[in-house]
């Protein structure tokens, strides 16, 4: 047996898998490199993976109303966290870093659900140790850090989340957005904004009804949180408008992520049947990259926003890519 392989068979999750399990678990998990200071994600971005430490020391902290970080939690060699996340399809409640150079293996919500249809007895066996492991921070947190950090998480959430769809509000972008851009202009890695409309949304609402339009918007935004990748950003910017945040993500990558997203809310049949005047749910949307297309946060809002309303022109359910010249259409 491999090094890795006899590493997760300590690794507590993993203790009551066969050398068979185990390997099939090995082709599911990720490496990832962070150095000492590294974030690995803050508050409020969004979940879906779990990680294990291979190597090294990670720390977790809240933010307090003064604005200091409190550390709550660290990990080291073997143990896991993040779990909760692959289940509340929730935005993450704390900022987690490196503390020590550190290697992690990463399985995302993706992967653990398709062990959960495939293999079901490895998935039931992982599942009752994080459980229980789970409980047991729980209960071992004093009860005022508890109450402190409950409250305050449930404060952030709802000032930084739709909730309608779950996703980030308009504030949650605005507060991110500036320092994406900075950290894309620092790195001297592209950046990509997103800008998406449902495609006439108020006949919707006035041919069926509030509620149908709801259902559509919900429909969409669980479209969205499935192709979207752990560190993007979806925020719902108002009524039946999105945007998308794609750090360290090239235009084409882009551009094939949202025909994903695209194909499959054109796919959606909620209104199928309904005899109302629309029957597909489709999306306009328009892609601005840095450094590409816009040089600075401003002409690349202005690019996406004129590639979205592109989209429009040319017929809707499209994509379109700002170019500085032209828009390129695909």
């Amino acid at each position: 047996m491999s090094d890795i392989a006899e590493f997760l068979r300590n690794v507590r999750i993993f203790s009551d898998l066969s050398d068979e399990e185990v390997r099939g678990i090995l082709g599911l998990l990720h490496p990832r490199d962070l150095e000492e200071g590294q974030v690995l994600f803050r508050e409020g971005d969004p979940g879906g993976e779990l990680f294990v430490v291979e190597s090294g020391s990670m720390g977790t902290s809240v933010t307090l109303s003064d604005g200091k970080a409190l550390e709550i939690a660290s990990f080291s060699p073997g143990e896991f966290f993040g779990e909760m996340s692959i289940f509340e399809k929730e935005p993450r409640s704390a900022t987690c870093f490196a503390k020590s150079r550190c290697r992690l293996l990463s399985l995302n919500e993706r992967e653990f659900f398709r062990l959960v249809e495939t293999s079901p007895a490895s998935a039931a066996k992982i599942m009752r140790h994080m459980l229980s492991v789970t409980r047991q921070r729980l209960e071992n947190t004093g009860d005022f850090l508890s109450d402190m950090v409950q409250w305050g998480e449930e404060a952030r959430r709802r000032a930084i989340t739709d909730p309608l769809t779950g996703l980030h509000n308009r504030r949650y972008l605005e507060e991110v957005l500036e320092e994406q851009f900075r950290k894309a202009r620092e790195k001297a890695r592209p950046l990509v904004m997103v800008m998406l409309d449902l495609d006439r949304f108020r006949e919707i609402n006035e041919g069926y009804s509030q509620q149908i339009g709801d259902r559509v918007i919900v429909a969409a935004a669980e479209v969205f949180r499935r192709h979207l990748r752990p560190g993007d950003v979806a925020a719902r910017y108002g009524g039946d408008e999105f945007t998308f945040l794609l750090p360290e993500t090239d235009a084409e990558t882009a551009r094939g992520l949202m025909e994903a997203i695209r194909g499959d809310v054109e796919r959606l049949t909620l209104l199928e049947g309904l005899g109302g005047p629309v029957q597909r749910v489709t999306t306009s949307q328009g892609i601005a990259c840095f450094p590409d297309q816009a040089r600075d946060l401003k002409g690349l809002r202005e690019a996406a926003d004129a590639a979205v309303y592109r989209a429009k022109e040319l017929g809707r359910n499209r994509v379109v890519l700002a170019s500085v010249s032209r828009d390129t259409v695909r």
